[in-house]
């Protein structure tokens, strides 16, 4: 299993949301570089980024920040928010972004999803971020009626591999991740799964590498200290 430290942009700072609530924004660090070489020497290897901005406005908006943390670092970066077009996904991959997130394109844009797949294949992931089940786009203020193993199945004909699977009402709460949802996800598709939201201890990393989860995304339990970085990447091994 691969554990993914999380850095979330707003307006050029590192911050964390609860439930994805932008009323509840909270800077969590000073720099974004720095922040990132400071998770590789706990041992990271990459690291899961999301531009906040970008997700409502639906443009890149703090690409700079990404393209830096790509370059000054080893980390494989992993990136979202705000991805909605072939032109925007060939800019990051061209700058050194290992892979992209396609989250409000893929529930809205199925054709620029097949094709950026057919394209660029593993470097493409979809997140699919879920309230009560169902999908949630725009930066997760817009519902929708699509179920999300419905999408989870739509994604997998389509040739995706990875699916990072978000339950917004755990993300940022420290409140363990929905191990219920994420079983029924992993098990309906042959996607790997990358667990977001809610990840609060060491318990719930063994919880989800016994499961077969292939992935783990930490972020408010970094850097509140109730997750050592250090301790769930020797865990996961």
């Amino acid at each position: 299993m691969i554990i993914l430290p999380a850095i979330d942009i707003k307006n050029g700072q590192c911050v964390r949301l609860t439930k994805g609530d932008f009323a509840t924004t909270e800077k969590v660090a000073e720099d974004p570089v720095e922040t990132a070489l400071d998770f590789v020497k706990n041992g990271a290897e990459w690291i899961h980024m999301v531009d906040l901005d970008g997700a409502l406005k639906g443009n890149l908006e703090n690409s700079k920040i990404f393209k830096d943390v790509a370059k000054e670092t080893s980390l494989k970066v992993e990136i979202g928010g705000g991805i909605r077009s072939i032109e925007s996904i060939e800019h990051y991959l061209e700058n050194g972004i290992a892979r992209v997130i396609l989250g409000s394109a893929a529930l809205r844009d199925p054709e620029l999803t097949k094709e950026a797949v057919k394209k660029y294949g593993e470097k493409i992931a979809i997140g699919i971020d879920a309230k009560n089940g169902m999908v949630s786009a725009s930066g997760w203020l817009e519902d929708s009626d699509t179920n999300y193993i419905d999408m989870a199945k739509s994604m997998e004909a389509i040739g995706v591999s990875t699916i990072i699977f978000t339950d917004i009402s755990k993300d940022g709460t420290l409140s363990g991740p929905n191990l219920d949802q994420l079983g029924k996800i992993n098990e309906a598709v042959s996607c790997n799964i990358i667990a977001s939201g809610g990840i609060h201890v060491i318990d719930d990393i063994k919880a989800l590498k016994e499961m077969g989860i292939y992935g783990a995304i930490c972020g408010k339990s970094i850097y509140k200290g109730t997750l050592s970085l250090k301790e769930a990447i020797q865990y996961s091994k």
